[in-house]
C-alpha cells in the first residue's frame, strides 16, 4: 500500500500555485523559501511528475500540478473538518476579508452584522476592492477569504452566486438617448466593463467611457445624476434608477459571476465559519441562481 501524501506538503504547494511565487509562499506557510523548494522537490519525487513550471520568478501549474490542485484543496479541507469536529476550542480568531463594494454597499453590512452577532469572538478585518485588485492581495497573502467577480482574466474560486446584469440610467435623463451613448464604468480590467463594451460593439451602438471608477457608490451617483449610463447586477441596484431589462439599442449583458475563494491555509474553523455564513446568506437571497459548487482551480 502506498504510503499517504503530506498534507504540510500539499498545502505548501497549494500556496506556490496561489501566490504564483515561492517567495510570497513562504511567507505565507511561515517557512523559508529553502524549505518550500525542498516540500516542492519532495512532493514531486513522491509523485514521480513535475508539478510546476519555474519561468524567472514566475511559475505556474504543469498539467499534473493543475489536476493535482483541486484535489489537494479537497484534502486541505476535509483534514480542517475532521480536526474541527474533535476540537473542544472556541471559535476565536481574526479574518482578513476582501469584497469588491459592488457588493458591499447593500449586502455586506447584512451579512456582516449577523456574522458577528452569531460569532461575536470572531473579527473581521474588510477591505473592499475591485475584484483584480483583491486577487492580487490574495496571491501575495494579504487575505485569508474574498468574494470577487468571476471572468476577471482566469476563472477560479468557488461559484456560488450568479445574478443578472442590467442596464441602469436616471428616471427622466438624457444621457439614455445621448449618441455617442455615456457610460459610467469601472477601470479597463473590470470585467463587466469589458462585457458591456463588447456588447455595445455587437449592435453597432457609439459609446463612450464619460465616468471612470472603481467605487460602486460614485458609478451609481454619475448614473443618477445622468452623468452617464451605467451597469449594475441585481443586488447593486438602487432606488431611483430606471431598469433597463429590454431595449432594441442595449444588448443583454452576461450574468454577473459571484465566487469565493480562500487562502491555502484557511480552512476549517473561523474560516469555515465566515465562508458558511457568506455562502448562506447571499446564495439564498432571492431573485438569484444559486449555483452549485464546483472544483476550485488556481489562481495564473
Amino acid at each position: 500500500m502506498a504510503n499517504p501524501l503530506d498534507l504540510d506538503q500539499l498545502q505548501t504547494f497549494c500556496a506556490v500555485a496561489d501566490c504564483s511565487s515561492f517567495t510570497e509562499a513562504a511567507r505565507q506557510v511561515n517557512k523559508t523559501q529553502s524549505a518550500v523548494s525542498m516540500q516542492i522537490k519532495r512532493l514531486e519525487d513522491r509523485l514521480g511528475q513535475s508539478l510546476l513550471l519555474r519561468e524567472g520568478r514566475r511559475v505556474s501549474l504543469t498539467a499534473e500540478g493543475e489536476a493535482l490542485y483541486s484535489r489537494a484543496r479537497r484534502m486541505l479541507k476535509i483534514n480542517a473538518e475532521i480536526v474541527d469536529m474533535f476540537s473542544r476550542e472556541d471559535l476565536v480568531g481574526n479574518i482578513r476579508f476582501g469584497v469588491p463594494d459592488d457588493y458591499a454597499v447593500k449586502l455586506l453590512p447584512v451579512i456582516l452584522s449577523s456574522f458577528q452577532r452569531t460569532h461575536p469572538r470572531i473579527t473581521v478585518d474588510v477591505r473592499c476592492q475591485p475584484s483584480e485588485e483583491l486577487l492580487s492581495g490574495m496571491r501575495a497573502g494579504r487575505y485569508d477569504i474574498i468574494v470577487f467577480t468571476q471572468g476577471t482574466m482566469h476563472e477560479f474560486g468557488e461559484l456560488f452566486r450568479t445574478e443578472k446584469m442590467y442596464w441602469v440610467a436616471s428616471h427622466g435623463g438624457r444621457a439614455l438617448n445621448s449618441d455617442p451613448l455615456p457610460l459610467a464604468c469601472g477601470p479597463a480590467l473590470c470585467t463587466w466593463r469589458a462585457n458591456a463594451s463588447e456588447a455595445l460593439h455587437r449592435v453597432n451602438r457609439d459609446f463612450r467611457v464619460a465616468y471612470t471608477s472603481s467605487n460602486a457608490t460614485a458609478i451609481a451617483s454619475a448614473v443618477l445624476s445622468d452623468l452617464a449610463v451605467g451597469f449594475l447586477p441585481e443586488s447593486a441596484l438602487q432606488p431611483g434608477m430606471r431598469v433597463i431589462s429590454h431595449d432594441k439599442d442595449l444588448p443583454r449583458l452576461n450574468d454577473a459571476q459571484i465566487a469565493l475563494l480562500r487562502a491555502s491555509h484557511a480552512y476549517g474553523g473561523i474560516y469555515d465559519a465566515l465562508a458558511s455564513h457568506i455562502l448562506e446568506s447571499m446564495g439564498n437571497l432571492p431573485g438569484v441562481q444559486y449555483a452549485s459548487s464546483q472544483e476550485p482551480t488556481a489562481a495564473e
